[in-house]
């Protein structure tokens, strides 16, 4: 008989001390997305979206930033704060929305429409944003499409559910959508949605636009279904700004379902329910306390980021934030 080897993570009980001791001895900051785990997002310095942790990575005082989300992400935060060391517990945390797109395929996309402006939401990698014009986020993206004259060929990409979003938004005719998806958001559709709200009329909704469902949840507001103002469009800072100042007693979710967690700590009354249940993102829940420890014990992942491709990505960024800072809301 063969023995089989098994992965299995051994957590010393004092974890939490553990982190925060190195945390501190390695001068580090440990961000955390808002679809992460409950216990790293409850030992993290900072709890948000992407680009807002991106954002912080470059502003605080820290060295080290420990990014406790996907790679592209962590990789936005190293755009931004390109002296600093950059660390994800986990390299493989991947996204399959910033995985539809590669550099030459938006190269060869651009040659296919000169003359176009091309718009990246910021779930992209930093190759793909080093060949965007602008980028974008989901409670910005109206307003940077409307920043483009409207005669202006439009690239939007890759997040087709989004795109559509921003389409109606804006009526823009002249808008090239790339057929990219999160399996995740995409999973949350229509059908998912209907039964939810049949079950809890009374609930108030709050939709992430990259959600294969955001259409139907216009659809049931424009046959009366749902009343319009129980029903809104946010991104996933906008959905914890709504937490906080929504009286409902039940709020129905469709997102990826780490969100629930900062939703009910900002509002322990209401309870929040997942559209779907099973909207969870394997590549998030890739990063566990036990890896925290041996990425702030072993320096363990650090990212790199070309340095070239780094100052073209980080112009795109800085235009979206010319157009408009973005608010809490991010992605």
């Amino acid at each position: 008989m063969t023995d089989t080897a098994v992965n299995v993570e051994v957590l010393p009980s004092d974890w939490r001390e553990q982190v925060l001791a190195l945390a501190k001895e390695r001068d580090a900051v440990i961000l955390a997305h808002n679809y992460q785990v409950p216990e790293i997002q409850d030992i993290a310095h900072y709890v948000g979206d992407s680009l807002g942790l991106s954002r912080v990575a470059a502003e605080v005082e820290a060295s080290t930033i420990v990014f406790c989300g996907v790679h592209f992400m962590a990789e936005s935060a190293k755009i931004l704060a390109y002296d600093k060391t950059v660390l994800i517990p986990d390299a493989r945390a991947g996204c399959s929305l910033a995985e539809t797109i590669n550099g030459k395929q938006l190269r060869d996309w651009k040659a296919e429409h000169p003359g176009a402006v091309v718009i990246s939401y910021v779930n992209t990698t930093a190759e793909v944003k080093a060949e965007t014009d602008i980028c974008c986020t989901s409670s910005n993206a109206v307003e940077v499409v409307e920043s483009i004259p409207r005669d202006t060929e439009v690239l939007f990409l890759p997040d087709q559910f989004l795109g559509a979003h921003v389409q109606r938004m804006t009526g823009r005719d002249n808008m090239h959508i790339w057929l990219g998806e999160c399996h995740v958001h995409a999973g949350i559709n229509g059908a998912d949605l209907k039964a939810r709200v049949a079950a809890t009329p009374e609930a108030e909704l709050f939709i992430h636009p990259e959600c294969g469902c955001a259409t139907s949840a216009l659809y049931l507001v424009s046959s009366g279904v749902v009343p319009e103002t129980s029903t809104k469009i946010l991104s996933t800072g906008g959905m914890v700004d709504a937490a906080r100042e929504t009286t409902a007693a039940k709020v129905l979710v469709a997102t990826e379902t780490g969100m629930i967690h900062q939703l009910q700590k900002v509002n322990s009354v209401t309870e929040f329910v997942p559209v779907n249940p099973a909207a969870v993102c394997k590549y998030m829940k890739m990063i566990t306390p036990a890896k925290l420890l041996r990425s702030l014990r072993d320096g363990t992942d650090e990212v790199f980021v070309d340095r070239d491709i780094a100052d073209r990505a980080r112009r795109s960024v800085e235009r979206m934030i010319a157009i408009g800072t973005p608010s809490s809301t991010g992605e």
